[in-house]
């Protein structure tokens, strides 16, 4: 295990060196202290739509597993589980080589009451921005308690989609065709509120509560 640790390591650091087109490479990361913690960061069937839910079925993003070959989307995230606790030098690595791999913003989530990944990926990666995302109540606290002169933007518990829209946000201040899609995503919310409102008018409550139920 310290092996493959010690070879995403030697990665990262090796990808970091490489003089890349920034359309070839991931523009957002997504790490998470644990596996078990990928149901909120990503989204689940059973669950509330996650990161992975808004960049790839309302932004039109690609997961990018390979980083010598990108896929065909302009725009890509990537993946990664990096504890701060069980894997520190990997977690310092991530956040350290991020910017210089292509990486425009970071997404960090943990769980627990000592939700630190977050944080540290923010302090190492600085001025990179970095949006948290306390993947349990009992993280907010952890998460959200940066000192002055160390910024950290959060979203509330296990509240990934906000982050994902947070972060290409970012990304479309220079990117108008982002602007547009997230422009575009807004306008399906509330065309969806106007579907809903004008059928439980005309509906009235009972016959809507039997078409919605």
């Amino acid at each position: 295990m310290v092996d493959e640790v010690n070879a995403l390591i030697e990665q990262l650091e090796a990808q970091a060196g490489e003089d890349r087109d920034p359309e070839t490479t991931p523009d957002i990361g997504i790490v998470m202290g644990s596996d078990s913690d990928l149901d909120v960061m990503a989204g689940s069937e059973e669950g509330r739509a996650g990161a992975y839910d808004a960049f790839v079925d309302e932004l039109g993003f690609e997961e990018q597993t390979d980083y010598e070959n990108p896929p065909e989307s302009r725009y890509t995230f990537e993946t990664f589980v990096v504890s701060a606790h069980r894997t520190p030098e990997l977690m310092y690595a991530y956040a350290e080589t991020a910017a210089d791999r292509g990486i425009d913003v970071i997404i960090a989530g943990a769980g627990g009451k000592s939700a630190d990944l977050p944080n540290m990926t923010a302090s190492i990666a600085y001025p990179l921005p970095v949006i948290g995302v306390p993947v349990q109540e009992k993280s907010v606290d952890s998460v959200i308690g940066m000192p002055t002169g160390a910024p950290l933007v959060a979203v509330d518990a296990g509240k990934s989609f906000n982050a994902a829209l947070s972060a290409a946000q970012i990304l479309a201040r220079e990117n108008e065709e982002l602007r547009d899609r997230l422009v575009e995503y807004h306008e399906r919310l509330q065309a969806d509120v106007g579907e809903i409102s004008r059928d439980l008018h005309e509906l009235g409550t009972p016959g809507f509560r039997e078409q919605y139920e």
